[in-house]
């Protein structure tokens, strides 16, 4: 099982990217708090989860052990897999997850696409315990790498968002409405459209 993973970052995607690992390409579905601390190239290091299903092996990447072992509290829940996991973890950082889970807040919760209240109120009866011990416990990993300095790129945003759950149009509508500069990282692009479509 590949827990960690230490190479040359050969291609970056919002929702993906591929490591070189001595000439060995991993291709890991990261969510988007890590995508915005990776840089554009060169050496990185992501905490991976392994996930095997009878017709696939799938590597999840994170930038923190936080991040990681809160994907993993997730998708030990009824009706989470690891794709609502990284929409889950792409919308609210790892600190303010474990506070909303431990404090019972459906409200935050319900925020994230594709998390209605039944959803909600079901990981907060299964996690409350182990969230509350974890955010009391837990000292969260600052990320590696820095912010990094990606093009405007409106099909990848707009790519980002519709694996995210949001409806093409939907998203697409809120990209155009941003008031944002000229050549804007996509960092900013996502978390500024993420901002109004959680509005």
């Amino acid at each position: 099982m590949i827990a960690l993973l230490s190479g040359q970052l050969a291609y970056r995607r919002p929702e993906q990217i591929i490591i070189d690992v001595a000439g060995v390409g991993y291709r890991l579905q990261i969510p988007l708090s890590t995508f915005y601390v990776l840089p554009e190239n060169g050496k990185v290091q992501l905490h991976v989860h392994t996930h095997v299903k009878e017709d696939a092996i799938n590597l999840f990447g994170f930038s923190s052990m936080a991040e990681k072992d809160l994907f993993i509290l997730l998708i030990s829940v009824s009706g989470v897999g690891p794709k609502l996991a990284i929409t889950i973890l792409s919308h609210i950082p790892t600190e303010d997850l474990a506070l909303a889970l431990s404090q019972g807040d459906v409200l935050r919760l319900t925020a994230i696409p594709g998390i209605g209240k039944k959803s909600a109120e079901r990981l907060i009866l299964e996690l409350q315990d182990k969230a509350t011990a974890y955010a009391i416990a837990a000292a969260i990993s600052p990320a590696p790498g820095g912010i990094s300095k990606a093009a405007d790129d409106h099909q990848d945003a707009l790519s980002a968002l519709v694996n995210l759950g949001y409806k093409e149009a939907l998203a697409n509508r809120a990209l155009k409405n941003l008031q944002l500069p000229p050549g804007s990282p996509l960092e900013d692009i996502l978390k500024a459209a993420l901002q109004v479509l959680l509005k």
